[in-house]
């Protein structure tokens, strides 16, 4: 008989990989990851852009900042184990007009204090050396960066907690949790399933969910749709390595940017348009039922009148193919609208305070029985293995060790 069950709602990257730490580093505990689709990696996973962050972004000491750094070399090691694809192809983090500089200045000092390795600033010439269709007047080079594929990740976690005595089942929607003594009911439907203690990595629907949980109704989640433009075929060669902007700070998104991924595609973008659907992945899916929750939500309000302007540009580009490439073509000048298709989308389930603010950092809360995973976006998939070290941390030896930006 297990000494324990523990339960974990979702199987993304995320939920896996808490799952599989818990079933290597806690023998005698039986580990059940439920989850409401039929495979794994359905969602945020299944549409990652698949770069593994190197922690330039992150404020010094933030979750993000620490796990990240943490989660990439725990990633690189576990790729190399498995055989899954983890390229160093590295990035440059573009500046294309002097008032961008310092900006890039300041991004490059934050970097810094994370300890990215190998980071270094280059000038206009060494741009063209290392990407000699790239535009730009200055930039950060990362040569470590790297890109992945997350589904496969999360599959191999799926199979590392199976293998280790574990269940992963399918089709399991929650519906209603119930404390019972010395532990947890979770329903689905007329199933039940009894855990001693779980943990909540639902994604998009976390908010939902621990709400289920008697959790607090805040932060909400807003999901925002990420499209994607891929270079024809026979233009990949443009770019050889990862090509961002300099981001804008008010904003936890990194603007339009050149992918390659390890299938040997390039994509462009993603703009971030807000979807009207919690699982909106094309323009032409709305759930009533979303909308109306985002209408009821004080946040929602608060958050459109800070940046319409940046929501009506944004929608801009979603309709328009050759405003979407406005953007795009700072960075690579000689790329244009006769030069892409449309390509993929992904929503991220990025969370709200009522006041409004868009949550950049990572929280998880700890409430009882219940570890929630409550803002949980890019780079937690870099990040994953190292979230689910924290967690893991903070369900069963220090409840002080779960934080609260």
């Amino acid at each position: 008989m297990a000494d324990e069950t523990i339960g974990v709602v979702g199987a993304g990257i995320v939920g896996l990989a808490a799952a599989r730490e818990i079933a290597l580093r806690r023998p005698g505990t039986r580990v059940v990851v439920l989850e409401k689709e039929h495979e794994v990696a359905v969602h945020q996973t299944g549409h990652n852009s698949g770069v593994v962050h190197a922690g330039i972004y992150y404020a010094p000491g933030s979750m993000k900042a620490d796990l990240c750094v943490r989660g990439v070399s725990l990633l690189r090691e576990y790729c190399r184990e498995r055989g899954v694809p983890y390229e160093e192809i590295g990035k440059l983090v573009v500046a294309v007009r002097e008032d961008e500089l310092g900006r890039m200045n300041s991004l490059y000092e934050r970097a810094r204090n994370n300890h990215v390795p190998d980071l270094r600033k280059i000038s206009k010439e060494e741009i063209r050396e290392l990407e000699p269709n790239a535009g730009g007047v200055a930039a950060l080079h990362s040569p470590r960066t790297a890109i992945t594929d997350y589904p496969a990740i999360a599959r191999a976690f799926a199979k590392d907690v199976t293998a280790s005595g574990g269940e992963v089942r399918l089709g399991f929607p929650v519906t209603s949790l119930t404390d019972v003594p010395n532990g947890i009911e979770v329903a689905s439907g007329r199933e039940r399933v009894r855990v001693d203690r779980l943990i909540l990595c639902a994604g998009l629907q976390s908010d939902a969910v621990a709400k289920l949980a008697q959790g607090g109704p805040e932060p909400r989640i807003i999901p925002f749709r990420g499209e994607y433009m891929l270079l024809k075929p026979e233009k990949t060669d443009l770019v050889r390595g990862l090509i961002y902007p300099v981001p804008d700070p008010r904003y936890p998104f990194l603007g339009v940017h050149f992918t390659p991924r390890v299938d040997g595609s390039v994509e462009v973008g993603p703009n971030a348009v807000l979807a009207l659907a919690r699982e909106g992945y094309t323009r032409t899916r709305v759930s009533p039922k979303d909308l109306l929750g985002l209408a009821a939500y004080p946040g929602t309000w608060r958050m459109a009148a800070r940046h319409w302007r940046t929501g009506i540009r944004e929608y801009r580009g979603s309709f328009s193919r050759r405003a979407f490439m406005t953007d795009a073509a700072l960075y690579v000048p000689g790329v244009g609208v006769q030069d892409v298709v449309r390509g993929g989308a992904g929503v991220r389930a990025q969370a709200l305070d009522r006041d409004g603010t868009l949550v950049d950092d990572f929280r998880i809360h700890r409430n009882g029985r219940i570890t929630a995973v409550r803002n949980a976006p890019s780079p937690a998939a870099t990040a994953s293995m190292a979230i689910a070290e924290h967690i893991v941390h903070a369900v069963f030896e220090d409840a002080s060790a779960t934080r609260h930006p």
